[in-house]
């Protein structure tokens, strides 16, 4: 049970962020464990002797960074850790999902061979309307939807992949032992965007519209070819990136 006396109404951190932390400290130390219901805002007003409105601005920014999630007409649940993934090394969502002891998945929507733009021409190194690969996937992790992934491939280069089915596989483990290339670099960006698409959302398990982390990368071998490029949306209530900077 939160402590009333842990609010400063006096002080000069604001009572929404006050209370804030002390929500976050509660989940933490799993006053309150996963999928469990929180108090309501109504409770929570009276316990602490602040206004409703307060209360929700601090649920409301619990709730954006994924720690806590609503279901209408029941009440704020907390949410599952999100996944954080480093930004200093070059690994493939499988192997990332496995070292975290989660089981992978990648369920395939659709593979197929078309025309390359001028877009992804340019940014695999080839001509434009030479043909590529398009490799749409939904990734899992423990079956929950974590990513949409859409792939573009150099067909010259990675035709071998389309022999055998690349349900639940490595895309990474493929390109290495069937096509016998040496993935050596990867250049990233990261975004926020939103689930505009009903069927993207539909997928990923959440609502129209709810922002997402939006991911594009080119992926290189050892001798600077480009062999991918890859537009991802994450789930932003599930998924986290970091980096290790040194001074």
């Amino acid at each position: 049970m939160l402590e009333e006396k842990l609010i400063d109404k006096d002080g000069v951190i604001p009572l929404y962020h006050q209370l804030k932390t002390l929500l976050k400290g509660q989940i933490e130390e799993e006053v309150w464990k996963v999928d469990e219901m929180i108090p309501s805002e109504r409770e929570l007003s009276e316990q602490f002797e602040i206004s409703r409105m307060t209360v929700r601005h601090a649920i409301n920014d619990l709730v954006n960074e994924g720690i806590l999630y609503r279901k209408r007409g029941m009440g704020t649940f907390v949410a599952k850790p999100k996944i954080n993934q480093g930004l200093t090394k070059l690994s493939n969502f499988t192997s990332d999902m496995e070292q975290r002891g989660l089981k992978p998945g990648a369920k395939v929507l659709h593979v197929k061979v078309i025309p390359a733009t001028k877009k992804i021409a340019e940014l695999l190194q080839i001509k434009e309307n030479d043909n590529v690969v398009e490799l749409f996937r939904l990734r899992l992790a423990n079956d929950e939807p974590m990513a949409l992934e859409r792939s573009f491939l150099p067909l010259e280069k990675v035709a071998p992949i389309l022999t055998g089915s690349l349900e639940n596989k490595s895309l990474y483990k493929e390109l290495r032992e069937k096509c016998n290339l040496n993935l050596a670099l990867a250049k990233q960006s990261i975004e926020i965007s939103y689930a505009t698409q009903a069927e993207d959302a539909k997928l990923l398990d959440i609502e129209i519209n709810t922002p997402v982390l939006l991911i594009e990368r080119r992926t290189f071998t050892d001798t600077d070819m480009p062999v991918e490029y890859v537009q991802s949306l994450y789930r932003a209530d599930r998924y986290k990136f970091s980096i290790e900077m040194k001074v």
